[in-house]
């Protein structure tokens, strides 16, 4: 990480970093007693930005310069214990929450809240990175806004949301944050970071002009076969709806692979945390107490059992909008190349396909289908059974 240091993680966001440089500068010299100009640095932030913008790695990145111990005035060397530590995930003073379920729940939070309240362990900064901010219950949102309304001295909230919305954030926690508003990185921005991951300058550039601006997904698609494959069998279905059973062929093959996906993400980490648990509760013990111990665990383990289960409900989702995601790209493709506007495509790689689309579609069919991938989108969202939304939203695009 020579040079930029731990703002290499940043890609394409060069306002973003100027403010949180001279955001971690002066918090590097409050730990040492001196008096940065008011504003310069605050307890808490609120990070916005589109899906893939990395709302996320941007925050760690500035937490890593806020823990940085290097002995010049520019924090965020990338190099010293700090800074790769906190990168890695285990700096003592810098917690990262993450719904692994559908939300963020009042005790979670609640616990987090309290141990933030302590001084930071290293003698620099407590940090508390919430990544999905806008997935706070409501409980969990005021447990929140108790810690962020009276801070510790040393504590620092690093909140992540779509946007400043009262849909994402509420407005009284927005007001006591400042907002950091990152944009979706250009094109450029993202092949170069591909790049320097060791990526061959062709297929980065490819996965940069496909993964909508969204720099996680690049890397994936420019690394993993599974994903390059999954993004192609999504996009053929637009013209493989030709009969009506190809509309519950295409809905099989979609919820499957979503389903597939979720438990390939989760099934060895479910089947360690359930032995993890079943180990501490005394499994396979045969001194005194054993028996009651073992009792004792059925409510744990069914407890774990409804946290995994949420877990695996919301990979499944997460990999399903994807696949709406790049089924909505393709159809605006299509708008836009029927009504001959210059503009970028969302697929470039697949011109051909919406061309084909555009002479066999008039607009009006074209935008009802883009209209039931995304009303198919607000139904999952709302807990409809995932089949049941698929089906529909396949038979407006097999009709048109």
């Amino acid at each position: 990480m020579a040079g930029r240091g731990v703002w290499n993680q940043v890609v394409g966001q060069p306002d973003a970093v100027a403010v949180l440089r001279a955001a971690a500068e002066a918090a590097a010299s409050i730990v040492v007693g001196g008096s940065p100009p008011p504003g310069a640095m605050t307890h808490a932030w609120l990070f916005t930005g589109p899906p893939g913008s990395g709302r996320s790695g941007t925050a760690r990145a500035f937490a890593a310069a806020l823990e940085c111990t290097a002995v010049d005035d520019r924090p965020g060397c990338g190099t010293c214990a700090g800074c790769h530590t906190t990168l890695a995930g285990t700096h003592a003073d810098v917690r990262v929450v993450a719904p692994e379920g559908l939300s963020i729940a009042v005790a979670e939070m609640r616990a987090l809240v309290q141990v933030s309240a302590r001084r930071p362990t290293s003698g620099r900064w407590q940090v508390v990175i919430i990544a999905d901010a806008d997935r706070l219950t409501e409980g969990a949102s005021n447990a929140l806004l108790k810690a962020v309304e009276e801070p510790p001295a040393r504590t620092v909230f690093l909140l992540c949301a779509p946007s400043s919305h009262p849909d994402d954030v509420s407005v009284t926690i927005r007001s006591r944050c400042r907002v950091v508003s990152l944009g979706t990185p250009r094109l450029d921005a993202i092949a170069a970071a591909l790049a320097e991951d060791g990526v061959p300058a062709d297929e980065a550039r490819w996965a940069a002009s496909v993964c909508g601006g969204n720099v996680a997904r690049a890397r994936r698609l420019a690394t993993e076969e599974s994903v390059r494959a999954r993004r192609e069998s999504v996009l053929r279905i637009p013209l493989a709806l030709r009969r009506p059973a190809d509309i519950f062929t295409c809905a099989d093959n979609l919820v499957q692979a979503a389903e597939a996906d979720a438990l390939t993400a989760n099934e060895a980490r479910d089947e360690s945390e359930r032995h993890a648990l079943e180990t501490a509760m005394g499994a396979g013990g045969t001194g005194k107490g054993t028996a009651a111990a073992t009792r004792g665990a059925k409510g744990a383990l069914k407890d774990l059992e409804k946290r995994q289960k949420s877990r695996t409900t919301r990979t499944q989702r997460d990999s399903l909008d994807q696949a709406l995601v790049d089924l909505a790209a393709f159809y605006r493709d299509v708008l836009v190349t029927s009504s001959g506007a210059v503009a970028v495509l969302n697929h470039p790689d697949r011109e051909a396909d919406a061309r084909t689309a555009a002479e066999a579609w008039t607009q009006e069919s074209t935008l009802r289908r883009l209209e039931a991938v995304l009303a198919c989108r607000n139904a999952l969202e709302l807990n409809v059974k995932p089949r049941i939304a698929v089906e529909a939203m396949l038979t407006t695009l097999h009709r048109g």
